[in-house]
């Protein structure tokens, strides 16, 4: 019976599971800044359950970091995309992984490397004529 009723309704198709204009680094970035901010406070606090909040939440927010990565790079980019910078996937790659370092580690240095790499993703998102159209401003250079 649903095939009858949809069969004459036109066939959408997407290069992504959503429309475009969602999908943003800065979602990671504020990610990560978030992390580099936690554990700035867990080096200058030596109250031990605060330190051990710190930890939990940079933890917390280093995963969403990965999340946001991967959806960014499974939904957003597309095989045109790793052609046109075929250093794109290591990239990720890198990000991904300096997250986890980061979900490990209490150290600035750690936070600091991740958001360098989100910010080279960002620079080759903001080369892509999908995000051009988008109507959010890309970062300042």
């Amino acid at each position: 019976m649903l095939h009858r009723f949809f069969s004459h309704a036109p066939i959408a198709h997407a290069h992504c599971d959503l429309y475009c204009g969602v999908y943003d680094p800065a979602q990671a970035k504020i990610e990560a800044l978030s992390c580099l901010k936690t554990v700035q406070k867990y080096h200058d606090s030596s109250d031990d359950h605060f330190r051990t909040r710190c930890v939990n939440v940079k933890e917390q927010r280093a995963e969403e970091v990965k999340q946001h990565l991967m959806v960014l790079w499974a939904d957003f980019f597309t095989k045109a995309h790793f052609e046109q910078f075929p250093n794109l996937h290591q990239l990720f790659w890198e990000a991904i992984h300096q997250a986890g370092d980061v979900k490990k580690s209490t150290e600035v240095a750690d936070c600091e490397k991740l958001l360098e790499l989100i910010d080279e993703i960002a620079g080759v998102f903001w080369q892509t004529e999908k995000a051009k159209g988008m109507g959010v401003y890309p970062p300042a250079a």
